[in-house]
């Protein structure tokens, strides 16, 4: 960058988990043949093998060099270290603030590609300037980069931004708002499925079922203590007749209160209460990202009540729905976390290692492999975090299970206990989509739009051959429709190439064809998305086929 644009300013550039980034303050925004230019440059940096030399200097020092060099944004970043030394980087005429390591020499680099390119504020606050942001990933492997290419290539054709359009699934609207989803009716139909599953699934487990409000009294948030460590995610309070409301960003005060409107028993415990809330979160501009990163979104949340006696019992429950609710969708790899207590928290010492204790050995009763994650727990309990692996072997953050020690605590919730004392209990918070949005952005991914029959808005396109099958092709679509199928019947009056091209984009996954044969022999030609032909049924046959398939949750 620097020799190719010496008037760039530099920012920051960290390793990431696929590759790095760096950011860069310049004029205008990079065209392809500028990355181009800059990946070919370095190519003959590697080439020329120059070592990285590591320096440490005084802070002092360091602020000469670069403000010798007008690197402002380093100088930004000096500013906030404390240390009296601290660590440059040489590299050849380049020289960079970094605390290291490095490899001994660019010739150790071996094969890279710059993969994108991307706005993004200094320092993730969009009232600093916007800078241009450049990803690239580096293989010690030419075969392991090719690997990567191709899978990024098929990452780019299941972007769900972009099938949500192409399949007419979901839209968001400027004149609405950024991060403010609507489902448009094909989408709907998915969502719809996804959550009467979920709400039976949650029945025959135990679950009870409520709704709350999308607004309430700030003084509500304020005993939560959202207020306190959640302020600069939550959109400002609402005037209402003299009292300030506040759109909601979570669903567990609610929870806690309808708890602690009646009197508790042990016999109560444990109580599951779930819901499916929308809430509403103040996320920046510049993290908003289609259906992954929202403003509004719903979340498949639950809270149990419990005593310390079956803390454990019901993290198990949680996990064995988890894993249930993920095997009909088709996941079948996860990575699961277990972040234990941070230097500050609610409760007791005792409480933390009893709670950390059950997720551990929950996890390991189920064999689950964890990895620890040490400090990471929020303040009010450790949690475990499950990402589940989809079909290119990317990780998405989905389910949290999390202890809280805190909320029983600033609510007053207590139940009496067997021997009549009375006790506090333990909640455990768990979602386990995370939010509908963000899973069916990730299902949209994971299938590239191909749903699985029983979760595909349309299952069957019946397409008559020509205008004279309309009646034929309607009455087909009614015995589908009196078998719980869901259709389209095309009767555009095109030829019959075109529709079953128009089905095929469309990822319908059953087409059904109607001509004159299948007329005279109460029949249809079944087609299946991708595979072609399958024959000739009888339309009992046709339906049986599909019904096992809906059963089975086949695709």
């Amino acid at each position: 960058m620097k020799r190719l644009f010496p008037e760039a300013k530099l920012a920051i550039g960290p390793a990431i988990e696929e590759g790095f980034y760096y950011d860069f303050d310049v004029k205008s925004p990079f065209t392809e043949e500028e990355i181009a230019r800059i990946e070919e440059e370095m190519a003959k940096i590697i080439e020329e093998d120059i070592p990285f030399v590591r320096e440490e200097i005084s802070k002092k020092e360091a602020e000469n060099i670069f403000l010798s060099l007008g690197e402002e944004y380093k100088l930004e970043l000096l500013s906030d270290i404390d240390d009296k030394n601290v660590s440059i980087y040489r590299n050849g005429d380049f020289v960079d603030l970094c605390r290291g390591p490095h490899l001994p020499s660019t010739g150790w680099v071996k094969f890279l590609k710059l993969t994108s390119v991307a706005g993004a504020y200094w320092r993730g606050d969009e009232r600093n300037k916007m800078l241009q942001r450049i990803y690239g990933i580096s293989f010690p492997k030419k075969k392991e980069l090719k690997e990567y290419l191709h899978k990024l290539d098929e990452a780019k054709k299941r972007d769900h931004r972009i099938l949500g359009t192409k399949l007419n699934l979901f839209m968001m609207d400027d004149s609405i708002g950024p991060g403010l989803v609507i489902w448009k009716p094909e989408g709907a139909v998915v969502r719809g499925i996804i959550e009467d599953y979920w709400k039976s699934i949650h029945r025959k487990w135990g679950y009870q079922y409520i709704y709350t409000p999308h607004i309430a009294r700030l003084s509500l948030w304020e005993t939560s203590g959202h207020t306190e460590f959640y302020s600069d995610n939550m959109f400002q309070p609402i005037d209402v007749e003299g009292q300030m409301y506040q759109l909601k960003p979570m669903n567990c005060p609610f929870h806690m209160a309808y708890f602690r409107s009646e009197k508790r028993s042990y016999r109560d415990l444990p109580m599951r209460l779930a819901e499916l809330g929308t809430v509403y979160r103040y996320e920046r501009s510049g993290v908003l990202h289609g259906l992954l990163r929202v403003r509004g979104f719903t979340q498949d949340d639950a809270h149990i009540f419990c005593t310390e006696h079956n803390l454990k019992d019901e993290i198990i429950r949680v996990l064995d729905l988890t894993f249930e609710i993920f095997a009909a969708f088709g996941f079948k790899q996860f990575d699961t976390f277990l972040s234990t207590r941070p230097e500050k928290f609610a409760g007791t010492v005792k409480m933390w290692d009893k709670a950390t204790s059950s997720l551990s050995e929950a996890l390991k009763e189920r064999n689950i492999h964890f990895e620890v994650d040490p400090g990471e727990g929020v303040f009010y309990g450790p949690k475990i975090d499950i990402k589940v692996r989809d079909t290119l072997g990317r990780v998405w953050q989905c389910t949290t299970i999390q202890v809280d020690f805190n909320l029983p605590e600033r609510f007053g919730l207590k139940y009496s206990s067997r021997d009549g004392t009375i006790r506090r209990p333990i909640v455990i918070h768990r979602a386990i989509f995370g939010s509908l949005e963000r899973f069916f952005g990730i299902l949209i991914e994971q299938y590239a739009g191909e749903f699985p029959l029983w979760l595909a808005p349309i299952q069957v396109a019946v397409l008559p051959v020509s205008k004279q099958f309309f009646d034929y092709g309607t009455s087909v679509a009614k015995k589908l429709e009196e078998n719980n199928i869901r259709y389209y019947l095309d009767k555009r009056d095109e030829k019959l190439g075109h529709k079953i091209r128009d089905a095929e984009l469309r990822k319908r996954p059953y087409i059904v064809i109607v001509g004159e044969r299948e007329e005279k022999t109460d029949s249809v030609s079944v087609r299946r998305h991708k595979q072609g032909e399958l024959g000739t049924m009888t339309q009992d046959e046709f339906i049986l086929l599909l019904k096992e398939k809906i059963t089975n949750k086949e695709g």
